[in-house]
C-alpha cells in the first residue's frame, strides 16, 4: 500500500491573521508553520503503517505553495513520512480551491497512491472541500470528518461524525479520506528524525513536470475571486455593573436580559 498525504504552510498560531489590501489574499509575510490539521492525518497514515494489518510500502507528504512550504514538508517527514513532493510554480499563485484540488490532483495522478490522507480543514483558508475536490478529480470515493479509520485488504471501516451522531461506513480503495482532530494524538518528532529531515527525499515539481493546465490555476484559472475585504465591525465596550447592592445589581441584570428577549 502507497499512502499519500496532503499537507500545507500556514501562518503559525501565533501570528495575527491579517488580509493583503492588494492581492485581497492572506499576508504570508510572518513566521509559517506546518497546518495543525495535517499533523493528525500524518498520525493516521504513520498507525496504518505500523498497524501490521497491511504492508504500507511508503508514506509520501505532498504539498503545493512556494519556496518556503519546504519546511512543511521537512515538518512532515521528521514526523515519519518517508518522502515528500513539493509542487511549486509561479503560476500557480492565487489558485483557490478549484485550481488547487485539480492541481494537488495531478500531482497525485503521478504518485498512483492506494490512500489519500488530508486534515478537515487548513488553518488559515478554512476550507472543507479539498478532499472532496481532489477525490472527484480522481474519481475516487470520500469521506469527511473520520474521527476513526480500521484499514483492511482493499477497504477502509470508518466512523465519522455525523449532525446528529456518528456514521461508520466501509470505503473501497483507493480513496481519499479527511479526518478529523478527534481521530488521535499527534505524535512529537524526535531529535534524530528533525535532524535526518533533510536528508529524506524531496522531488521539487512545475506545472509542466505534473502535466498541469497553466489556465485551469492562478488567478486566472480560479472559478471564484475576491472583490472586496472589510474589516469586521469593532468590539463594543461592555457594561461594568458594579455589585455594591445584590439585589439591585439581579434586578439590573435581569432587566438587561429581558431587554433582549434572553428570559424564557
Amino acid at each position: 500500500m502507497k499512502i499519500c498525504v496532503l499537507v500545507k504552510e500556514v501562518p503559525d498560531a501565533a501570528v495575527e491573521k491579517r488580509m493583503d489590501p492588494n492581492t485581497k489574499r492572506i499576508d504570508r509575510s510572518g513566521e509559517k508553520n506546518l497546518n495543525p490539521f495535517d499533523t493528525h492525518a500524518i498520525e493516521a497514515a504513520m498507525q496504518v503503517k505500523e498497524g501490521g494489518i497491511v504492508d504500507v510500502d511508503e508514506v509520501v507528504a505532498v504539498t503545493m505553495g512556494p519556496e518556503t512550504a519546504v519546511r512543511a514538508l521537512h515538518k512532515a517527514v521528521s514526523l515519519g513520512a518517508d518522502r515528500s513532493v513539493h509542487l511549486t510554480d509561479p503560476s500557480l499563485a492565487g489558485s483557490d480551491c478549484c485550481a488547487t484540488g485539480y492541481a494537488l490532483a495531478r500531482v497525485l495522478e503521478q504518485e498512483a497512491p492506494d490512500l489519500v490522507l488530508l486534515g478537515q480543514q487548513s488553518d488559515d483558508g478554512e476550507c472543507y472541500t479539498m478532499g472532496a475536490i481532489i477525490a472527484d478529480h480522481l474519481r475516487m470515493p470520500s469521506l469527511t470528518q473520520v474521527i476513526k479509520m480500521d484499514v483492511q485488504e482493499g477497504s477502509l471501516r470508518c466512523e465519522r461524525q455525523a449532525e446528529y451522531g456518528y456514521d461508520t461506513v466501509e470505503i473501497d480503495l483507493p480513496a481519499v479520506i479527511s479526518v478529523g482532530d478527534a481521530i488521535n494524538e499527534p505524535r512529537y518528532p524526535s531529535l534524530k528524525a528533525i535532524m535526518g529531515a533533510k536528508k529524506k527525499p524531496l522531488e521539487s515539481k512545475s506545472t509542466a513536470d505534473a502535466a498541469i493546465e497553466t489556465d485551469r490555476v492562478g488567478e486566472p484559472g480560479s472559478q471564484t475571486a475576491v472583490l472586496a475585504i472589510n474589516p469586521p465591525p469593532a468590539k463594543q465596550a461592555g457594561e461594568i455593573i458594579e455589585d455594591e447592592d445584590t439585589d439591585e445589581t439581579i434586578q439590573k441584570i435581569m432587566s438587561w436580559m429581558d431587554e433582549r428577549k434572553l428570559l424564557a
